[in-house]
């Protein structure tokens, strides 16, 4: 028996960057994810259109900030992001044609899994790239402390 990944996604500061522009371009991505998971039936349409525009205007900015700046691991990105554009036309294409509600669901829940890697793999080293070369530096990131077990420090 194979075990599916939760495809939930919510934003948290898990998924903080440090790169301002780029953290709330995903924490858009990541309520639009959720509204294409969980909106009625005959709402599907109209957020399906509004994460095409967010996906268009997010990966375009990413795209443009990697060739502007020379991006040395671009080509991988960008065909990452390439591909999921790819996927939304046929998505768009099943639900305009044949109403298929469930690949708008199923599309939307592998964009949940998908993303956390996308964002923690390419788009952590673009914002380290970006900050570096406006600031002169690495991102600083600044997240809330989650609870953990309390622990003793050990006597030398």
């Amino acid at each position: 028996m194979t075990k599916t990944l939760d495809p939930s996604l919510s934003w948290s500061d898990a998924l903080l960057l440090g790169y301002p522009e780029m953290d709330a371009e995903h924490r858009e991505f990541v309520e639009l994810v959720g509204r294409l998971q969980s909106a009625p039936d005959e709402e599907l349409g109209q957020h399906l259109a509004a994460f095409e525009a967010h996906a268009c205007r997010h990966f375009g900015t990413e795209d443009a900030w990697m060739e502007d700046t020379g991006f040395p691991p671009r080509d991988c990105h960008q065909k990452e992001h390439a591909a999921v554009l790819q996927s939304l036309e046929e998505v768009q294409s099943l639900h305009a044609a044949f109403g298929r509600c469930d690949v708008v669901r199923s599309f939307a829940d592998e964009l949940a899994r998908w993303f956390p890697g996308h964002a923690d793999y390419l788009d952590s080293a673009l914002a380290a790239w970006m900050s570096k070369r406006r600031h002169g530096g690495r991102p600083v990131v600044l997240r809330r402390q989650v609870a953990t077990p309390h622990l003793t420090p050990l006597s030398p």
